[in-house]
């Protein structure tokens, strides 16, 4: 009869000798309970070489090593990874053009003839001797301010009014022939604001020549159109008279 725990018929020495040949164990017995035990899974042999990236071939990019001497992952299929951080140092941040202060990368663009515009032109040259209204030491003029009843220097105004380099050629005019119609105060408060202004530029005499200069040109030659208008007026003025008077000699 057939023993129920040892179907196979073989003694225990026949199986041990078996197993020392080199046969398969038995599964090991099963838990107490009964529950099957699953057999136990058997790995696949490693390859030769697994785990270490595969030998560079001769001319190939091999990527450097990361900072820190951390080993260097396989490449992926299709491609090497990316390289590690601080693995090549002197490149710009992300978002940055090369040359725009990026650690590394020199001088910002244009600070030495980049593409950062043309060179603005240098600055002109400045005038020791210049004096603002210098120009007026010699000042003569024929413009004259029409009757009134006011008490100020005549040709003192006029000569500030004509160097003034805050009013045009038309507003002097204006006020030459609104002169009868001010008032005390006013004409001595406008006096006051045209020496102001004179000060004003002498003090700035030394920084800005060449500018002051240029303006005192423009207005001295917007002066003499106000002479030449002032003698065409006057002149006609005379003529209209004469004429008036020619005719009332003939009783017309």
């Amino acid at each position: 009869m057939t023993d129920p725990t040892n179907p196979s018929g073989q003694s225990p020495q026949d199986n041990q000798q078996s197993n020392q040949g080199g046969g398969t164990p038995p599964p090991p017995p099963p838990p107490a309970g009964g529950a099957p035990v699953p057999p136990p899974v058997q790995q696949p042999p490693a390859a030769p070489g697994a785990g270490a990236p595969p030998p560079a071939q001769p001319g190939a990019y091999a990527p450097p090593p990361p900072a820190g001497g951390a080993p260097v992952p396989p490449p992926p299929a299709g491609g090497y990874p990316p390289p590690a951080p601080g693995a090549y140092g002197g490149y710009p941040p992300a978002g940055a053009a090369p040359g725009m202060g990026a650690p590394g990368m020199g001088a910002p663009m244009g600070a030495g003839g980049g593409y950062g515009g043309p060179t603005p032109p240098p600055p002109p040259p400045v005038d020791p001797n210049y004096k603002f209204g210098d120009h007026l030491k010699n000042f003569k003029t024929s413009v004259k301010i029409p009757t009134h009843e006011l008490k100020f220097d005549e040709f003192y105004f006029i000569k500030l009014l004509a160097g003034s380099i805050s009013l045009t050629r038309d507003e002097k005019k204006k006020i030459i022939e609104s002169v009868p119609k001010l008032r005390q105060e006013q004409i001595d408060e406008l006096i006051d604001i045209l020496e102001e202004e004179k000060e004003k530029f002498i003090e700035l005499s030394p920084k800005h020549s060449a500018q002051l200069k240029k303006l005192e040109q423009k207005h001295a030659a917007e002066w003499n159109d106000l002479e030449n208008m002032v003698q065409q007026e006057n002149q006609k003025g005379e003529d209209q008279g004469k004429a008036d008077d020619i005719r009332k000699q003939l009783g017309l």
